[in-house]
């Protein structure tokens, strides 16, 4: 039958290789008073079974088996090379620990690297950060500049007045809105957000997007005046053409509703597709056309500079 009993000592190393090792072997009779001082050891529980040779220990969450003996075993000769293996196991278990938490650390360090490294790869890393878009100008096309007209669709003409809000002829772009009336019942007036490509170093005669083949550019751009068909495809000559010319070649694509981006579509209405625009640097007059392959072919867009505006809002994109 298992007892329990503890060994005082004042030689730690001593009373560490008497209680790791179960060194504890007592008369039954006096398991009634060894109950009366709990174990103060590094072991949970010290029991021994005096019908067996061996005891197990639970030992810092290890089970241990070893071989039983008496106190008094500490004054035979090779008590002294049985404390030794004890100390060499208490410093392989410290070791063991060591690396363990070392290993576990370094796990650790692992997944910190790899989720940190997806975060930047989830981050979405901004073109424009660290650059001012300064706007800049050419003639009537300034930001705060503003143009009314009208875009004439077979019978029907509609009152159009665009603001422009941003002009970079250096990414030759620039932006603005459109603001037109009585398309519809439902939207009295509608106003959209646009963007516009302007042929020359940046861009060419040629679409290549939005539903348009070269047979549609052509046919829209030899309505203006001032097109020269040679030019089409002629890359080299779009390098002079914003600098030198007298007029600006430019294709503006609605992009959404204003204020509310969400609407998809409008009955009676269509935002889908873009204008072909010719802007008179000497006259201040823009002249265009709509076109989507779904729509009344050849609307005319007609513009006049307001004039008068003294000061205006410029705005800087980040």
């Amino acid at each position: 039958m298992p007892v329990f009993a503890r060994i005082a000592t004042a030689d730690p190393v001593e009373a560490t290789a008497i209680t790791a090792l179960d060194l504890i072997t007592v008369p039954s009779s006096t398991s009634s008073s060894s109950n009366a001082s709990p174990s103060t050891s590094p072991l949970s529980v010290s029991t021994t079974d005096t019908d067996s040779s061996t005891s197990s220990v639970l030992y810092q969450g290890h089970l241990v088996s070893c071989p039983c003996h008496n106190p008094t075993d500490a004054d035979q000769p090779g008590f002294a090379q049985l404390k030794q293996q004890a100390l060499l196991k208490q410093q392989q278990l410290a070791l063991l620990q060591q690396r363990l938490k070392e290993q576990e650390e370094g796990q650790q360090e692992v997944l910190r690297r790899e989720r940190m490294a997806r975060l930047q790869r989830l981050r979405r890393r901004d073109p424009y950060e660290g650059v001012r878009l300064l706007p800049t100008r050419t003639c009537h096309l300034y930001p705060g500049s503003k143009f009314e007209g009208k875009q004439q669709s077979g019978s029907n003409s509609y009152g159009v007045v665009v603001d422009i809000k941003h002009v970079n002829l250096n990414d030759s772009t620039l932006c603005g809105y459109l603001h037109i009336k009585g398309l519809t019942r439902e939207y009295p007036e509608l106003t959209t957000f646009f963007d516009a490509e302007i042929v020359g170093p940046q861009y060419t005669f040629l679409t290549r997007k939005w539903d348009a083949t070269e047979g549609t550019d052509e046919e829209h751009w030899a309505l203006f005046q001032q097109f020269d068909v040679d030019s089409l495809y002629n890359i080299a000559s779009h390098q002079e053409e914003l600098r030198d010319s007298d007029v600006v070649f430019m294709r503006w694509k609605e992009h959404f509703l204003v204020p509310d981006h969400r609407v998809e579509g409008i009955t009676g209405a269509s935002f889908a597709g873009f204008y072909y625009i010719c802007y008179n640097k000497r006259t201040g007059d823009i002249n265009g056309y709509y076109y989507h392959q779904s729509s009344e072919k050849f609307q005319q867009l007609t513009l006049s500079h307001v004039e008068g505006r003294k000061s205006f809002g410029s705005y800087e994109f980040r």
